[in-house]
């Protein structure tokens, strides 16, 4: 049998290998949103646009070793193959569970896999913690290429954590803030992240009580926020011209929605996630459980555009037209093709700088 061999990439090879590269990760991120418009990709589901496969447990369970539901608890594989210059097939598969900070763990714990997409070896296993969170701030970062219509000033941080840090190193590549605020439940990790700024971008920054306060005039604002307690706001506090960027999910008044620009990640995928819930045995609760559930349910009742008739990135960038004035909402929820993507190129990267440890599947012995 051949001999083959994989690169196995710790997070500590990721980050030696630039996967913490903003600018860079924003220009990877631009040329997946052509890939996606194109239809050059492919990711798992009966209509090829699903986000993934996920694990649920059941609230209680016979078997002792079995684990039971709990606060953001559930395993997620998701297949994509990308075309273009990448051609390559790869997985992200990841484990969740709200008490692993508890144990020192992040929430996550995320893997990616990248194989031949011909005879389906591994070419590497990588380490993807960083590289998950990159990839969701630079889907934001090529938003605001095209979604932000004015010079903006004021940057409104709403989430404090990991995603929101990437988030914000992606905006920074693309645009210049004179005043940043800060909102987190607890006040200390939203001034950890305001001294954060401070030290790794130069940026003085306040934190704010609340995120009315911390979105008050704000022209550009990223929202991260816990799935354990969702953010609620309303459509009020944001000023007409606000560019709103969900990678967290967000309940507020329907006049937000309905009154706002609405641009999707990909209209595929929202219709993948619609197909799932009219399949499930309660359809409220699955809306419930996605970013996207309150303009789902706004679209059922007749009062937002039918998917088929919305906007997405992809498409923006391909219509190649100004932003229009107005309020915008900007809806990121995650596809497998972005990670495969940052993964083939921080895998080149490690290549090139002989980084990361040399795994064997099978050999000629």
């Amino acid at each position: 049998m051949p001999r083959t061999e994989f690169l196995f990439l710790s997070e500590h090879d990721m980050v030696a290998a630039g996967v913490r590269d903003a600018a860079r990760s924003v220009d990877i991120a631009d040329e997946v949103f052509r890939l996606l418009h194109s239809g050059d990709f492919l990711m798992g589901g009966p209509n090829r646009n699903s986000h993934g496969l996920g694990l649920v447990f059941p609230p209680t369970s016979p078997f002792p070793n079995m684990p039971v539901a709990g606060p953001d608890r559930r395993f997620v594989a998701m297949p994509a193959y990308l075309g273009g210059r990448f051609d390559v097939c790869g997985i992200k598969w990841y484990g969740s569970n709200a008490a692993n900070p508890a144990s020192g763990l992040p929430r996550s714990v995320l893997t990616v896999m990248l194989n031949d997409r011909g005879t389906g070896e591994p070419l590497a296993l990588l380490a993807a913690n960083s590289l998950s969170a990159v990839r969701t701030g630079a889907v934001l970062g090529v938003a605001v290429r095209y979604l932000v219509p004015t010079v903006p000033r004021r940057l409104a941080v709403i989430g404090c954590g990991v995603v929101n840090r990437a988030a914000v190193a992606a905006l920074l590549s693309q645009l210049s803030f004179t005043d940043v605020v800060c909102h987190n439940r607890s006040r200390g990790k939203a001034e950890e992240f305001a001294r954060w700024l401070g030290d790794e971008h130069g940026l003085a920054s306040r934190v704010a009580d609340s995120a009315e306060e911390a979105v008050h005039g704000a022209d550009v604002v990223t929202v991260a926020a816990s799935r354990a307690a969702p953010l609620e706001v309303r459509s009020e506090w944001f000023t007409r011209e606000a560019v709103i960027l969900l990678s967290g999910p967000m309940q507020a008044n329907d006049e937000l929605w309905t009154q706002s620009r609405l641009v999707y990640d990909h209209i595929p995928l929202h219709h993948a996630y619609v197909a799932d819930a009219r399949a499930s045995p309660d359809l409220d609760a699955a809306y419930g459980a996605t970013m996207g559930g309150p303009l789902y349910r706004l679209i059922d009742q007749g009062r937002l555009p039918q998917l088929d008739d919305s906007e997405d990135l992809g498409t923006v960038i391909a219509a190649g037209t100004s932003p229009p004035r107005g309020r915008t909402v900007f809806i990121s929820c995650g596809m497998a093709v972005f990670d495969v993507a940052l993964a083939y190129c921080v895998l080149a990267s490690a290549r090139e700088r002989g980084i990361g440890t040399a795994l064997e599947l099978w050999g000629d012995a």
